[in-house]
């Protein structure tokens, strides 16, 4: 398991290292989870919809995932840290975010609609 989770930070690390010396506009770690995906792919490991992932990758994945509101934290610190802006801002915070949803349920409405009309 521990093998598993230092593959997981590698293949961070190589994303970090890549998008910062090709100035890429995508976080690291997207850029190396595409690269872990593909790897698993050339290996055989993961193709087609009923491909397994390897049981030591899928344990730390799953625990991982079982933890991940510790990952929201820092953020939510870096959130009080900061209670003067956002009260001095909040308005248009509050806009942008109400805004934002009834744009997502608005689109996905209209999506859902077109795609349930094709045959």
């Amino acid at each position: 398991m521990l093998s598993m989770l230092a593959l997981l930070l590698v293949f961070q690390l190589a994303g970090e290292a890549l998008c910062h010396a090709l100035a890429l506009p995508v976080p690291g770690p997207v850029v190396g989870m595409v690269a872990l995906v593909l790897v698993l792919i050339a290996r055989g490991i993961w193709v087609g919809p009923d491909a397994a992932v390897p049981p030591d990758l899928e344990r730390v994945t799953s625990t991982l995932l079982g933890h991940l509101s510790l990952l929201f934290v820092p953020a939510g610190v870096g959130v009080t840290t900061h209670l003067a802006l956002l009260a001095s801002e909040a308005v248009p915070i509050t806009v942008a975010l109400v805004g934002s949803t009834v744009a997502a349920i608005a689109v996905a409405g209209v999506l859902m609609a077109r795609l349930e009309r094709r045959p």
